[in-house]
């Protein structure tokens, strides 16, 4: 297998520095994925979690309409997942010290900037900027920056990260909560963007490889000019395959159903017979069982492919929204639909990060997983709207959970499609 190593002890690629140009070796590729860690969960603590918190807040003083500020946040995401794709091509070639970094200090001029907006327009904006930097730091960029550290293994790489990054929302719900209360939320955003200024730019900065010492020791200028070639050249046919749409769809039409789901869960619930208390409390198990599946994953997940556990996590979507569909204010299939649910969402993550290089190749994996990444961010905003949609029309939630029941079915059939249309493989 390209991605699954037993070997516990990891080397560093041949020939990759971490030191920029002084052609210093690097340390182990492991320091590389514990720097990530602590970034991840600053960035999506900062750019992604902190909102929930921040929404009533802004609300009640701006007097802005919920559903303007929820706009807000969802042109961020789109515009994350437009900015997805050319992210990613700039990561396969200047590398994710110069991209991350460069996130970082973005991210942290924006969130100063939201801090003192006084108009609906201006904070549209600034989500819109703030959307530019997340496309820069968020799961897919570091996902990259992994691959290109690693020479194998980087699949149990990929799961140690997203396993502490999964804390992001434990830790920065309460303590965005106790910011707002102690400071307000406008300086809370400024403290935000001084966590991503003093802690995320200078370990990005420091601590990730870079590419232009990567490619220098390769060779002189006619080697990497021709690399180069080679980058642009390969891109193509892997983006015109069959394979390519096929898991596109896919991964876009998973998250959708998880993402829908997500917004409208404790309401769905309440209509489904459980008490607030016990569907505030299932909701709140979806978190842990994310976790959960990404610790069977690491222990479990090296014996099979990625191949067959992403067929596994794409088949366990549609077995938890049965067993809520069948709940009916019965804890134990409450508690079976958190567990399944939110394992699924948990090793799906993963998925998302290793099947593009198992179907692909690493050569143009930045470019390849921004290009994929780009739907599935976008129809991660789409999804709550258009479950609202659905429950308007039909006035119950369970129309939506048979149309989320149909779409994550189709989602593991593409997969399967996908894994056995030829697909274009670079090395």
């Amino acid at each position: 297998m390209l991605l699954v190593s037993r070997s516990v002890d990891q080397k560093p690629t041949r020939g990759r520095t971490d030191a920029g140009d002084t052609g210093q070796r690097a340390a182990s590729p492991w320091s590389v994925v514990w720097a990530l860690s602590v970034t991840q969960i600053i960035s999506w603590g900062s750019l992604f979690y902190a909102f929930s918190v921040l929404l009533a807040p802004i609300e009640q003083q701006t007097g802005w309409a919920r559903d303007a500020i929820v706009g807000a946040f969802s042109l961020g995401l789109l515009v994350a997942g437009v900015g997805a794709a050319p992210v990613g091509i700039l990561l396969d070639r200047f590398g994710g010290r110069i991209v991350m970094s460069l996130g970082s200090l973005t991210g942290a001029a924006v969130l100063a900037l939201m801090s003192t907006v006084q108009s609906m327009a201006s904070f549209y904006v600034a989500w819109a900027m703030l959307g530019v930097a997340s496309a820069m730091l968020l799961y897919e960029p570091a996902f990259a920056v992994i691959y290109a550290a690693f020479a194998s293994n980087a699949r149990k790489a990929l799961t140690a990260l997203t396993l502490v990054a999964g804390f992001a929302s434990t830790i920065f719900w309460p303590l965005t909560q106790a910011l707002v209360s102690g400071l307000g939320w406008r300086n809370t955003l400024v403290t935000l963007g001084l966590m991503n200024l003093l802690v995320c730019l200078p370990v990005h900065a420091v601590m990730l490889p870079s590419k232009k010492a990567r490619w220098s020791r390769g060779g002189g200028s006619h080697e990497v000019a021709a690399a180069h070639s080679r980058v642009r050249e390969g891109l193509g046919p892997i983006l015109r395959s069959r394979s390519f749409w096929l898991l596109a769809f896919a991964f876009t039409t998973n998250i959708l159903a998880f993402s829908a789901l997500s917004v409208h869960l404790i309401s769905l619930l309440q209509e489904k017979g459980f008490s607030p208390m016990h569907a505030v409390w299932l909701a709140a198990l979806v978190g842990p069982m994310q976790v959960g599946g990404r610790l069977i994953e690491l222990t479990v997940g090296p014996r099979f492919s990625p191949k067959s556990v992403g067929l596994a996590a794409l088949g366990l979507m549609p077995l938890a929204l049965v067993a809520l569909m069948l709940a009916s204010s019965d804890l134990r299939m409450g508690f079976a639909f958190a567990m399944l649910y939110g394992a699924s969402n948990g090793v799906m993550t993963i998925v998302r990060a290793t099947i593009p290089a198992e179907l692909f190749g690493r050569e143009h994996y930045g470019a390849v997983n921004g290009a994929l990444a780009a739907p599935v961010i976008a129809s991660r905003s789409a999804g709550p709207l258009a479950a609202s949609l659905i429950w308007s029309a039909w006035r119950g939630y369970n129309a939506v959970l048979w149309v989320l029941i149909g779409v994550s079915v189709l989602a593991m059939v593409t997969f399967s499609l996908a894994l056995v249309s030829k697909p274009t493989r670079q090395r």
